[in-house]
């Protein structure tokens, strides 16, 4: 909103200092210091509420170190991190662009469906206290999880149809020196247009196209389009490509989603790292949005891409900001407001800036979580079937609670997950290059 009023200020009345809001790093510079302002300054004031409403966190005794002290201590604690982000995104952001709406729906459908999850376990956990012991076994009740599922596809339909269907969403090429397959895959795309770049005095050539590409990491040909899943299928197969790519997203923001939301089990965890998976996205976005930069790596241009680094500087910020009331020994928890919102975020990111397919490279701790849990499960559940009791891989799931139970203090575990992401995402942006 203040984009557009100083852009208006300075075009009707050439306002002494309105320009500054036309530079791109200083909206990025003041989205990251107000979401770090809303979430220490304001945050302290949510927490209270929270508190005085007795919004807290049920906990059953699962023989984890400490587990039982978190008792009480205020949940739906996301909804700092959902304003940390929406409101400096909204001040400062061009909110014509169309990712920067993408962006906005998924942090506001997706923290709505954590909300309603996060309220009705309370709602639940104080019915129980007031109705006896009948209720007790609905102390943990929330939104089913076939509805968060069904709200997950919802989102990811429309992500997925507006990158897929939307003129606002194109790739810029070189199409100079490029090799025969990317050459016929320009051909075949719709109203495709050429047209050439001055970069530091070479004019090349480019091609602007409307395909659904991503990256393939360590590879030096690293582009793959999604029409080729289908190629098997005969002449006009890629006609019903865009059935394939909305699926595609929707199990990649499903997956991290959930994945975001099993991490968020101990103090810091999901929020730390989310912060520094953001920190990598956020270079991709600036790359892929500058065609110097762009083109100096030999990756594809996105135009009006770099608008979203402001929209990622915000959830940075959001994320270490949440992390003064977060951090062990925590004084909120994000709960499924926050996490499954932040899942989602990034899985979006990733998937707009064309790097879905690093997703398990770069969220490499959301992965482990999920496997950690569908493993045993499965093997619980094989073993009980076979034997005829369940028998385990893992002390406990998720991976985190393994280490609880092998005696790590969950401070140490949450750090060195914090590193083993830092590695992860440094790995992610070498791809950059190494090829």
């Amino acid at each position: 909103m203040l984009y557009h009023l100083f852009n208006w200020l300075k075009q009707e009345f050439n306002v002494p200092g309105a320009g500054l809001f036309q530079f791109l790093t200083f909206r990025i510079a003041m989205a990251v210091l107000l979401s770090l302002i809303i979430a220490t300054v304001y945050g302290k004031r949510i927490i209270l509420y929270l508190q005085k409403k007795q919004i807290g966190e049920s906990v059953r005794d699962l023989g984890l170190e400490g587990q039982m002290q978190k008792k009480g201590t205020p949940t739906m604690g996301g909804i700092i991190i959902l304003l940390s982000i929406l409101i400096p995104t909204l001040l400062f952001a061009n909110l014509d662009k169309v990712y920067i709406r993408l962006m906005v729906l998924c942090t506001v459908w997706l923290g709505v469906i954590g909300f309603l999850d996060d309220y009705l376990k309370i709602r639940s956990k104080k019915l129980a206290l007031l109705k006896g012991e009948a209720y007790k076994k609905k102390d943990s009740d929330g939104l089913a999880g076939i509805s968060k599922i069904i709200g997950q596809i919802g989102l990811g339909i429309i992500i997925g149809s507006t990158l897929y269907f939307s003129n606002a969403v194109t790739v810029e090429r070189e199409v100079i020196g490029k090799s025969y397959q990317k050459q016929a895959e320009e051909k075949l795309a719709k109203d495709s247009t050429v047209f050439t770049r001055n970069i530091d005095g070479i004019e090349k050539k480019y091609v602007k196209v409307k395909t659904p590409i991503t990256t393939i990491p360590f590879v030096k040909n690293h582009e793959f389009n999604y029409s080729k899943l289908i190629s098997w299928m005969g002449n006009g197969a890629e006609h019903y490509t865009w059935i394939v790519y909305i699926i595609i997203v929707t199990l990649i923001i499903t997956a991290v989603s959930n994945g975001a939301n099993l991490t968020d089990g101990l103090d810091g965890l999901a929020a730390g790292t989310s912060a520094i998976i953001g920190i990598g996205i956020g270079l991709f976005v600036y790359v892929s949005g500058n065609y110097k930069f762009a083109d100096y790596l030999n990756i594809m241009y996105i135009p009006n891409l770099g608008e979203l680094s402001i929209f990622v500087a915000a959830f940075v910020g959001a994320c270490i900001g949440f992390l003064w009331y977060n951090a062990y020994p925590a004084q909120v928890f994000m709960g499924d407001t926050g996490s499954l919102a932040i899942g989602g975020i990034i899985a979006s990111l990733a998937i707009i800036v064309r790097k879905e397919l690093l997703i398990p490279i770069f969220c490499g701790i959301f992965l482990v979580e999920n496997l950690s849990v569908i493993i045993q499960v499965s093997y619980f559940k094989y073993t009980k079937k076979k034997f005829g009791e369940g028998r385990r891989v893992f002390l406990m799931s998720p991976l985190h609670h393994h280490y609880q139970k092998k005696g790590y203090h969950e401070n140490k575990i949450a750090m060195r997950f914090w590193i083993i992401t830092v590695l992860l995402v440094i790995a992610s942006i070498a791809t950059l290059k190494i090829r």
